[in-house]
Parts: structure tokens; C-alpha cells; sequence
């Protein structure tokens, strides 16, 4: 016996939605607005959190803000190669009470990478960073635009 003929078909001849399609979507729904508003994360097994980052531009230079609220200089790696600035921290905190009756630890864990790319021209030497109230801000001198070339033609006679 074919299962398929037992299915109901709807209006537009398609198969309809099953009680467990249904659900699905109902349960993926639930968790979509139970996860809303809480940092991104993103990574291939270990949690990774992405900081909240700015890039803005002037004529002159290139300034990254992250914000990386508890981290300190110690916390945080600024990598440059080929041209991709990679930041990278970690956070460790372990909170601890103790009272009479009760002792509560609450321990968090969380590390970040984020990797931008740069233009072309970039003197690593020339980067600053700085960290002040989990504000880290990158400044990024900009190279001096390419100067055109003429070159003379010469007749080969």
C-alpha cells in the first residue's frame, strides 16, 4: 500500500502541513523569542561571543571601537596579516557569596574573535590600541593614496 495516497492534498495540490510540521514551527517560534535579545553566538563547537563593534572612517585613519565590558589588556590579542586585523579576547569571572545558610558561585566564560579587513598598505608598526571601561578602540593610519607614475616611452632606433 502507498502511504503517499493516505496524505491529504490542499487547494494549490500540494501535500499539507502535518500536525508535526506544525509543531515544528511552533517550537522553533518559541525558542527564536526566547533567545531574542541575548548576545550572538556563533562558532564550529566552542561558543564564541561576538562583541558589539564600530568601524568609522576618516581621511586620515581607520578607528575600530569593540565594547568588551570586564575584559582588560591582558584579556585581549590584536593580530594583523595579510591584511585581515584579527581581535581576539577571552573573559573569565567567578563570582562568589557566602552567607549562613547559603554560598552561591556563578562563573562565566566566554571567548571572541572577530576579523576585518584591511586595505592594502597597512604599516602593522603604526597601529595603536588602547582599552579603557571595556572600550577598546583601534586607530588604523591610513597609507598614502598610490602616487600615478609617468612613464617616458623611448623610440628604439
Amino acid at each position: 500500500m502507498n502511504l503517499k495516497s493516505l496524505i491529504p492534498i490542499g487547494r494549490d495540490r500540494s501535500v499539507a502541513a502535518s500536525p508535526f510540521v506544525s509543531l515544528q514551527r511552533e517550537i522553533d517560534r518559541l525558542f527564536d523569542d526566547f533567545t531574542r535579545g541575548f548576545p550572538t553566538f556563533a562558532g564550529n563547537g566552542a561558543t564564541a561571543l561576538m562583541p558589539s563593534m564600530d568601524v568609522s572612517e576618516t581621511d586620515k585613519e581607520i578607528e575600530i571601537t569593540a565594547e568588551l565590558p570586564g575584559l582588560e589588556e591582558k584579556d585581549v590579542q590584536i593580530n594583523l596579516s595579510d591584511n585581515l586585523l584579527t581581535i581576539r579576547g577571552e573573559k573569565k569571572a567567578e563570582k562568589e557569596q557566602k552567607d549562613k545558610n547559603y554560598r552561591l558561585v556563578e562563573r562565566s566564560y566566554g571567548s571572541f574573535e572577530r576579523t576585518l579587513e584591511l586595505p592594502e598598505g597597512i604599516s602593522p608598526d603604526a597601529i595603536k590600541a588602547n582599552i579603557a571601561k571595556g572600550v577598546l578602540k583601534v586607530t588604523i593610519p591610513k597609507p598614502a593614496p598610490a602616487q600615478a607614475k609617468k612613464i617616458e616611452v623611448k623610440s628604439a632606433a
